[in-house]
């Protein structure tokens, strides 16, 4: 098994197209991660495979705004013998934590919010909810190639993001990025990992010269819509979310009273085992997540070649365990 983690042998249920149980240990699970249906680069079934050669017993699929992966991705976990989460990721507005600018004014902040054991129904108001933000994605889409052209990457166009995503509905950002370096690099540069983020902070980030605002939905009207549902709702990466400075001292002085909030707010988990951050953040973020009564939920956020430097399972660092309880905990939280 290797990683120094205790064996967790279990007894799968059986599921489709198996006609006996199948026995497998958990001791890696894995609960952000991201298929070529938003901004990955692997397909559900590629993810599915490079999970179970990991050894990853457990793996949640949360590609962006949408749960339309789900069917390949389950289809590829039963024929392995995994188990899979149907979840999501949404941008949503917090309205209760303002983002205060170096000159002193405040502006509506943006937060990554991860469902978990979502209502899969097209009619279900959970997902109409995702339908809008895919919909507000495609023509912000359109608006950020005719912002680029205008800028001077003149050969991009919604054609070869298309290309690069296989499917209009999964471009993205990173699509975005790898099109202005494959297209424009007298002005990006050649793609190294300082040229990839420069890109997102210089050109498509909330300050870049090409940001093209999303729609504006807040925490309360999303959740709303989740009501009577067994979803579980976990604030993705906290302190990107609402942490400029992540030393110990801003994160024990500011994230209790955020974590507050949002438990208030009906939320459940926080992402504090996060692939991102190292192992004594990580520890600190359980620490408040435990003490504000809420389960520390986690993954790699992992993104294929989106993002080389995280390892599917292990984050960044290469030393993300997220303990098998975290899920138990999870599904008792329905």
């Amino acid at each position: 098994m290797g990683h120094g983690m205790e064996r967790h042998c279990h007894i799968l249920a059986q599921t489709k197209g198996r006609s006996t149980p199948h026995l497998y240990c958990r001791y890696v699970i894995d609960l952000h991660t991201h298929s070529n249906f938003s901004d990955g680069s692997d397909s559900p079934a590629e993810l599915a495979q490079k999970a179970h050669d990991l050894g990853i017993s457990a793996i949640a699929l949360t590609d962006h705004d949408t749960t339309l992966s789900h069917e390949e991705m389950q289809d590829a976990c039963d024929r392995l013998g995994m188990e899979l989460i149907p979840g999501f990721e949404v941008s949503l507005r917090d309205d209760q934590w303002l983002k205060r600018l170096p000159d002193g004014t405040e502006k509506t902040r943006s937060v990554h919010v991860l469902a978990y054991f979502v209502p899969l129904e097209s009619a279900h108001p959970l997902q109409r909810k995702l339908e809008l933000l895919r919909h507000d994605r495609d023509v912000r889409n359109k608006e950020l190639v005719a912002v680029l052209n205008g800028l001077g990457f003149e050969k991009l166009t919604l054609d070869y993001l298309i290309g690069l995503a296989k499917n209009q509905d999964s471009i993205g950002r990173p699509h975005f990025a790898q099109a202005m370096i494959n297209l424009h690099p007298e002005i990006v540069g050649e793609k190294t990992d300082e040229s990839w983020a420069r890109i997102f902070i210089e050109w498509l980030g909330n300050d870049g010269k090409a940001y093209v605002p999303k729609m504006s939905m807040n925490i309360e009207e999303f959740t709303d819509a989740a009501k009577g549902t067994s979803a579980v709702f976990s604030i993705a990466h906290p302190l990107v979310n609402y942490l400029s400075d992540s030393s110990a001292g801003a994160i024990e002085a500011t994230m209790p009273k955020v974590l507050a909030s949002l438990r208030e707010r009906g939320f459940k988990g926080v992402e504090a085992y996060y692939g991102g951050t190292d192992q004594a953040t990580r520890s600190l973020m359980v620490k408040l997540t435990r003490d504000a009564g809420m389960i520390p939920t986690g993954g790699s956020d992992y993104h294929g070649t989106y993002k080389t430097d995280v390892k599917l399972g292990f984050g960044k660092s290469g030393d993300l365990r997220v303990p098998n309880e975290v899920l138990d905990e999870l599904k008792a939280a329905r």
